[in-house]
């Protein structure tokens, strides 16, 4: 799994250097034909990875319930991110994985609820959640990479 990690380490990386520059009004702004903005689909990323990694494994997750139900898939953006939330969420996106690294080398990853994806693929284990989650990152990176040009 530390090759999948990597992936999701450089997929994080990349995402931030994204947004560096960026004001909280830019991304917080919805384009026209949007339903969500650039700092939604940041979260979105971070407590997706929550979700299938941890959730499904029975595990405790470094996210708070109402950041779930902000970010979670099938939300929207409703609310604007203070410059507070947009720091959490930054922050939060690199201690998630460096909580995931630690978890793996320790092998805490033993149970799994199987869970089947919108893409039609079914998750058996926390392998198959990172790697799918890494699918799920590099779709939102793109999203990010067009809402980039809007605001």
């Amino acid at each position: 799994m530390q090759e999948i990690l990597a992936i999701t380490k450089a997929s994080r990386n990349m995402v931030t250097k994204l947004i560096e520059g960026y004001t909280v009004e830019q991304l917080n702004k919805v384009p026209e034909g949007f339903n969500n903005n650039i700092i939604w689909n940041v979260a979105h990323i971070m407590v997706t990875q929550q979700l299938l990694v941890y959730k499904l494994s029975g595990l405790p997750m470094l996210v708070t319930e109402e950041m779930i139900e902000k970010y979670r898939k099938g939300s929207k953006t409703e609310h604007f991110a203070s410059q507070d939330e947009v720091d959490e969420i930054l922050s939060l996106m690199t201690q998630t994985i460096a909580k995931t690294e630690v978890d793996i080398r320790n092998n805490v990853f033993t149970n799994f609820t199987e869970y089947p994806t919108s893409a039609g693929y079914v998750l058996t284990s926390a392998q198959d959640a990172m790697t799918f989650n890494n699918f799920h990152e590099g779709i939102h990176l793109g999203v990010i990479l067009g809402l980039r040009k809007l605001v």
